[in-house]
């Protein structure tokens, strides 16, 4: 007998914890039962044809199938189900998972082919229902199994066709979960997903976790054992899924301190922190670390303090200013930070204060996010009052509130993605910050920028770098910069800070007349290297091809050293070098 545990991730890098937790957790009591059902895992993404996830599903012949809902997945997962259910009418159908959990009775009376659902945590949840079918309980073609009206956390419908909701399960002891994973086949080239804790201390009306105010913790000695695995794996990422990994001091200074101790050279460990609640034993710590061992994710929202107390945050900004900035001055740790747009009480200016207050912190990365009205949580109760108008479809995006409106949510869209593409990539970084000076902030810099792509109907068109440079030079053009030479230089040098590109943009000075100056450079480094580490091994022909030397506009002649980069972004190793014709 076969139970297939289903999950549809948002991308190809993700994985889905959550069902390998299931299955672990329910493997390991059904082992001690020697069960005769085996728990399986399909893992697909929403860019995976829905005819091939069925197929694949169908072929594998499952007895009974779990679903993993969530805001990203949905919709698909509807179609997917609907479509099982008309192919294998007999098969059961259960779902769990935070898009079903909070209006399970209404999901089961839209979707007649759902067997049931597994609402909140749901290792124990799921190891009884296994258990039932285990004994005979129930035999996936007799419904329901009587065995069901006893296990917390299950929805279903009864014998008499009533849906049957079953206590809450109380949350269970994170330490008696098995680790997840056995091995790491197939997860090759994913990010891996590891939780040392559940629950979180806060109330922020917009979030799911805040409902689960029981926060625990996994034993540390098993989580020092986990995160061996992943180091003798020499795994690249190691997400942890934490609410708030540092709300418990002594528990993030043991794994932050074991990880130091221990790291490998490779793996990065990702952890979403409170930034403003950070001591100095805890920067201490980071402050050692290797250039890339850790990166942050940092939930500002908003800087607006009516804003911050109507969402139920807690949060002391210039503590956590200082903090930012401190942990860039240590340039080691990559530091993400978070605004949301559509809280209540932010409107478009308040939106662009909060901006420019983030911004001025200078994070790796700024993600405008947008609000998500999550069913089950505070601000969805609260609708109403705000005036919060939202997508009827996941992920139930917000459209308008109370204080902004669909069209300036429609610029802010707009902002957002030029963030992402010149910020947020990395790939910019010193025109960026040298075409700032020429607009009244940075925010009104990118909203230039997006009418620009506006006006050229840009937005739509799916461009590759080298076609971002050069719409990033037409724009300056279009805005008669005055000092475009100096742009052409700055944008060549973020060109090949990231790679050797062999391909040039058309505004690109032409580098043949110095072709024999820049020959004559490598030999010299062939013979008596001054600036090129680490290539002895290799001939001024090869040298050439492995490194970039850029003569540029104003004169100066860049090298680009790529065997030599910056541990934290990556970029080339630039160094600006004297001309042999100027000696």
């Amino acid at each position: 007998m076969k139970f297939l545990l289903v999950a549809i991730n948002a991308k190809y890098i993700h994985s889905n914890l959550g069902v390998y937790s299931l299955q672990a957790y329910a493997a390991q009591r059904l082992a001690e039962q020697a069960s005769s059902w085996t728990i399986e895992i399909g893992e697909y993404t929403i860019n995976h044809q829905m005819e091939l996830i069925l197929k694949d599903i169908y072929r594998r012949k499952p007895d009974a199938i779990g679903c993993s809902c969530y805001i990203w997945n949905i919709d698909y997962m509807r179609d997917l189900i609907r479509d099982l259910h008309k192919l294998r009418p007999k098969m059961q159908i259960w779902l769990g998972g935070p898009e079903v959990s909070y209006d399970a009775a209404q999901v089961l009376r839209d979707e007649p082919g759902v067997t049931g659902i597994m609402v909140g945590e749901g290792e124990e949840t799921f190891a009884q229902l296994m258990e039932s079918y285990e004994h005979g309980a129930a035999d996936c073609e007799t419904l329901p199994a009587p065995a069901w009206y006893g296990v917390d956390g299950l929805v279903f419908r009864g014998s008499d066709g009533a849906i049957v909701t079953n206590p809450i399960r109380p949350v269970m002891d994170m330490s008696r979960i098995p680790f997840s994973y056995r091995n790491l086949d197939g997860f090759e080239h994913k990010i891996i997903y590891y939780e040392s804790s559940r629950g979180c201390p806060y109330s922020c009306s917009y979030c799911l976790s805040s409902i689960d105010k029981a926060v625990r913790f996994r034993d540390l000695s098993l989580v020092k054992v986990e995160l061996d695995f992943f180091l003798e794996h020499r795994v690249s990422q190691v997400k942890f899924v934490d609410r708030t990994f540092n709300c418990k001091k002594s528990h993030a200074i043991a794994i932050w301190s074991y990880i130091l101790e221990h790291d490998n050279g490779i793996t990065n460990f990702h952890f979403e922190i409170s930034a403003d609640i950070l001591e100095e034993e805890e920067l201490a710590i980071m402050r050692q670390m290797r250039p890339g061992l850790i990166q942050l994710e940092i939930g500002v929202q908003t800087s607006n303090p009516q804003t911050i107390r109507e969402i139920r945050r807690t949060m002391d900004l210039d503590k956590l200013r200082g903090i930012v900035s401190w942990i860039n001055q240590g340039h080691n740790i990559h530091q993400h930070l978070d605004l949301i747009a559509g809280l209540p009480y932010e409107g478009y200016e308040s939106f662009v204060r909060s901006f420019h207050e983030v911004y001025a912190m200078r994070p790796e990365q700024l993600q405008l996010g947008f609000l998500k009205v999550l069913k089950g949580s505070y601000m969805a109760e609260m609708a109403e009052a705000y005036e919060l108008i939202y997508q009827s479809r996941s992920p139930y995006e917000v459209l308008s509130t109370k204080w902004i409106c669909y069209e300036e949510l429609l610029r802010l869209k707009a902002v957002e993605e030029m963030v992402e593409v010149y910020y947020n990539s990395g790939q910019f970084r010193r025109t960026i910050e040298s075409l700032e000076g020429e607009f009244s902030s940075a925010f009104a810099m990118f909203t230039a920028l997006a009418d620009y792509y506006e006006e050229e109907k840009l937005f739509d068109i799916r461009h590759n770098r080298l076609a971002r440079y050069e719409i990033l030079y037409q724009f300056m053009q279009q805005q008669q910069m005055q000092n475009l030479s100096a742009y052409r230089d700055l944008l060549m040098q973020d060109l090949y800070l990231r790679e050797n590109s062999k391909s040039r943009p058309s505004f690109a000075m032409d580098q043949g007349p110095y072709k024999t100056e820049v020959r004559d450079f490598f030999m010299a480094e062939a013979k008596q290297p001054l600036h090129l580490l680490g290539y002895e091994a290799y001939d001024s022909r090869q040298i050439s091809k492995m490194a970039h030397v850029e003569v540029l506009e104003d004169g100066h002649m860049i090298l680009f050293d790529y065997l030599n980069r910056d541990p934290l972004n990556y970029n080339a190793k630039a160094t600006r070098i004297q001309r042999l014709s100027c000696t």
